[in-house]
């Protein structure tokens, strides 16, 4: 089996806060066997490589990313193509996510189960890619965000399964895991680029949530909620959601409840923010600018509150919306600080939390021993200057390297 040693200048672990100096990483064919200083790694026979004047972590994770779409200014375009087409191209974009150090990514919802086949084809090595979390077809209603805007006389074509009853609910998210996915998205509230609805409003109702809701606690599946409006937060939290994605309109009692239930929170700050930037220059409606700004309005507000609560918050980007692209997220780290995070509280949301979140702590998230070998390494130190996290210099996922 091939050993592999890594020569650490600083070593961000994973498990505190805090650094290590002159640390070596050992490790045998996709597993981390050893972490221990330099001066006591047992270097026999191994390949050294020498990542001695870099930053190393444990491989980044994406809670929110659309692997079929790229920073389109609307989705339209995804409904002018074939399954097979949106599967190889969600497959680059994937790739562009694992090449910025996300060597895992859960998909927040995807068209005729692509993401699935992507997800399927890297697991099986056919290709390579992050290992991925996926949600199939997300849940929707008539109407809501995921369903279209196209005239009466177009059916078909939605970019979720649509259901009206409680009934309706369950059997989607039957048909959901059927088709391979690992978890189940809803969307509790209206969107922003969704036109025709408004993020503040309830869509899916609690009844048809804890429908599918709890299809997916009966398996212990997790899954998330597409959820902007303090109400449909509350609700999806009271029918046993896992994690509020954005949860941007959030109130106090809301807040408390993310608290009381342990549900995580995605914030996906880029994703408001790069509406806003660009529907400034006109590349956008004005509709989703004003929706955009909205959410915007007190997320950092809230974020600052809820971090002092200590809810539990994950790193997620919505990687695929308008000017939103995939393997540029990363400028997500950033706007976290600006939000109130420290620099290791942003890199600690988007690995230990993130694997707590996924279940798959045992796996990733940090650099330990029998964990997998999923690492990144930086040119300069995030703790110091967070925009270095826009620069990976090196990508092992699995044991195999893919940057250096």
């Amino acid at each position: 089996m091939k050993k592999t040693v890594l020569k650490c200048g600083l070593l961000f672990d994973g498990t505190s806060e805090t650094p290590l100096e002159n640390m070596a990483v050992e490790i045998e064919g996709n597993r981390i066997v050893r972490v221990s200083p330099w001066a006591e790694a047992e270097k026999a026979e191994a390949e050294v490589v020498d990542l001695s004047s870099r930053f190393v972590m444990p491989g980044l994770i994406d809670a929110h990313v659309h692997v079929n779409m790229d920073g389109e200014p609307n989705i339209d375009g995804i409904y002018r193509q074939t399954e097979g087409e949106l599967a190889l191209r969600s497959m680059v974009r994937a790739q562009k996510d694992l090449m910025a150090g996300f060597t895992t990514i859960r998909d927040e919802g995807a068209v005729g189960f692509t993401d699935v086949a992507v997800r399927d084809a890297i697991d099986s090595g056919f290709i390579s890619g992050p290992r991925m979390f996926v949600s199939g077809v997300a849940i929707s209603s008539t109407g809501g965000h995921g369903d279209t805007d196209f005239s009466p006389a177009v059916s078909g074509g939605s970019f979720g399964t649509i259901v009206n009853s409680p009934d309706e609910a369950r059997k989607a998210a039957r048909y959901t895991f059927k088709y391979g996915a690992d978890q189940i998205k809803i969307m509790a509230t209206g969107g922003v680029m969704s036109n025709g609805d408004e993020p503040g409003a309830p869509e899916l109702s609690f009844e048809e949530m804890k429908a599918a809701l709890d299809i997916a606690n009966s398996r212990g599946r997790i899954s998330s909620a597409h959820a902007h409006g303090a109400e449909g937060i509350k609700n999806a939290i009271r029918a046993g959601i896992t994690s509020i994605e954005h949860g941007m309109l959030i109130d106090r009692e809301g807040m408390e409840m993310m608290k009381e239930y342990g549900v995580y929170l995605i914030p996906t700050i880029i994703a408001a923010h790069r509406i806003v930037e660009f529907a400034e220059g006109g590349r956008l409606p004005e509709w989703m600018a004003r929706k955009a700004k909205q959410c915007l309005e007190n997320h950092g507000a809230h974020l600052k509150e809820m971090l002092a609560m200590g809810v539990k918050i994950g790193f997620g980007t919505d990687s695929g919306t308008a000017f939103n692209r995939h393997g540029e997220q990363a400028f997500e780290f950033e706007l976290m600080t600006r939000c109130g995070f420290t620099p290791a509280q942003a890199l600690l949301a988007a690995t230990r939390v993130n694997a707590g979140l996924l279940k798959w702590e045992d796996r990733i998230g940090t650099i330990e021993e029998h964990k997998l070998a999923d690492i990144v390494a930086f040119d300069r130190n995030p703790l110091e200057d967070i925009t270095a996290m826009m620069d990976c210099a090196f990508v092992m996922k699995d044991g195999t390297i893919y940057k250096q």
